[in-house]
């Protein structure tokens, strides 16, 4: 029986809705605007345009993610925890927004401090949607 028990959560793991791709590029996304604002807050730099260009391209992998994942809630497959899933996903879409609301009311180097904070916190958020969803102990 344990290997039926594997093969069942192995199989459950393998239909993740948001798995692949759809994570991957808004985690390097994320990550590779956090280090170019990083490098700008340490050079006392304002956010510039690559930043904003950089914010609007992750928001669009984040929308992406968000029609993938209504998509398969459309399909029939539900995740673990609904509120919890709902309520992350809600807050990933509006992380860019706000890193851009906030970086272009704050015209200096904490500006993209701020772009640099809230993309470091994307990733983890994505990470935690993710296992929202996964089926936890089989």
């Amino acid at each position: 029986m344990p290997v039926t028990e594997a093969r069942a959560t192995t199989s459950a793991a393998a239909d993740l809705p948001i798995d692949g791709l759809l994570t991957t590029v808004p985690i390097v996304l994320s990550l590779l605007v956090a280090g170019w604002a990083l490098v700008a807050t340490l050079r006392h730099r304002a956010p510039d345009r690559p930043q904003f260009a950089g914010l609007a391209v992750l928001e669009a992998a984040l929308l992406v993610l968000a029609v993938g994942t209504l998509a398969a809630l459309g399909g029939g497959q539900r995740p673990d925890e609904p509120g919890a899933f709902f309520g992350y996903l809600a807050t990933l879409v509006c992380l860019p927004p706000l890193a851009w609301v906030l970086a272009r009311m704050e015209p200096t180097r904490w500006g993209s401090a701020i772009v640099c904070t809230i993309c470091l916190v994307t990733p983890v958020v994505l990470v935690r949607l993710q296992q929202t969803w996964a089926v936890l102990g089989g």
